[in-house]
């Protein structure tokens, strides 16, 4: 690497390694924020509420400044298959000068044509070269947002699957419990019985959570005996929940709520856009396949990566690929 890098790439790949040796604690869902502010939108009531779901969706626009493979509103008009970048960060404001990690990266197909979606998780640790940092090269594909933002991390799930991602969405996790704070709170009922970070579950009873008890409830996962997928069924439990009380009246008039949503997240998905999906494509969001990317645990200079090999690279890019309506594409030779 030229030893007159700039001062601010040597801090960015400090705090990166410094966030990198704390425990993880992965995003919720993200899917069901997409849904939430579909949902809100299109159980708008009056021309207040609607005026304040503009105003919402308008403060959450950031472009992601990435180099697009196709137009993605283009798709959206005519009714064709688009794609959605979700990503989930839990490390504080979505403004500071420090991004921290994306701990969730998941890519959302909607086929409006055969009425079903696809949502693959991608691991987080999974080793890839950044296009735009080549020098800091491999990495794993969380620190793609670290040095380059949602930019970078388009252009590295762009290249490495080689499909187009049309928009991205992206939430700041920890700073949904204020959202939840808003609405009074959600009420679940627990699937296991389970202790987490003070807070007591027993299987079988309802519990009416804040904020922070909510994240507990949502984030355990050493405790579940289906690991991964039994804290997933009660992030939905969660978010679930928060949807039944958004879609109120009163909650889409609750200004606090709406800046708490905005604040937490970022998109690219103007709010004609989310008209569109709630108008033209929320019913294909109920036939939903679930897949992940398959990697193996492998360590290089000190730091552990999970590696993805090829040919699960070329099936996930062409189940992929398949939801979207484009024909199957080998894979660049120099991923």
């Amino acid at each position: 690497m030229d030893n007159q890098e700039p001062q601010e790439h040597f801090e960015r790949r400090r705090d990166y390694r410094q966030q990198n040796q704390g425990p993880h604690h992965r995003g919720w869902k993200i899917f069901g924020i997409i849904v939430l502010l579909l949902v809100v939108v299109a159980g708008i009531y009056g021309f207040v509420a609607w005026h304040n779901v503009k105003v919402t969706t308008s403060d959450m626009y950031t472009s992601a400044g990435a180099t697009r493979r196709r137009d993605g509103q283009k798709a959206l008009e005519q009714r064709r298959p688009v794609s959605i970048l979700l990503l989930g960060t839990d490390t504080g404001a979505l403004g500071r000068s420090y991004k921290g990690r994306t701990d969730t990266i998941m890519l959302l197909t909607i086929n409006p044509q055969t009425n079903k979606s696809e949502i693959v998780s991608i691991p987080r640790d999974m080793k890839v070269n950044l296009p735009g940092y080549p020098d800091d090269s491999p990495a794993k594909i969380n620190a793609a947002y670290t040095y380059g933002g949602v930019k970078e991390t388009i252009n590295v799930v762009q290249k490495h699957f080689n499909i187009p991602v049309d928009f991205y969405v992206l939430v700041n996790m920890g700073g949904l419990k204020k959202a939840i704070n808003q609405v009074g709170g959600v009420t679940v009922t627990s699937p296991l019985t389970f202790d987490y970070e003070g807070s007591h579950f027993e299987k079988g009873q309802s519990y009416h959570l804040n904020g922070t008890q909510a994240l507990r409830f949502s984030r355990m996962r050493y405790d579940d005996p289906n690991g991964d997928y039994g804290r997933q069924q009660r992030q939905k439990l969660i978010i679930k929940a928060l949807l039944k009380k958004s879609v109120s009246y009163k909650t889409v008039l609750n200004q606090k709520f709406l800046k708490s949503i905005s604040d937490n997240s970022k998109t690219d998905l103007t709010f004609n856009d989310m008209l569109q999906l709630a108008q033209h494509y929320r019913k294909d969001t109920k036939n939903i396949g679930q897949d992940h990317a398959q990697g193996k645990g492998d360590e290089e200079d000190g730091q552990a990566f999970e590696v993805v090999p090829r040919d699960e690279q070329q099936r996930v890019s062409n189940l992929l690929r398949k939801s979207l309506g484009l024909e199957t594409a080998n894979l660049d030779t120099d991923n």
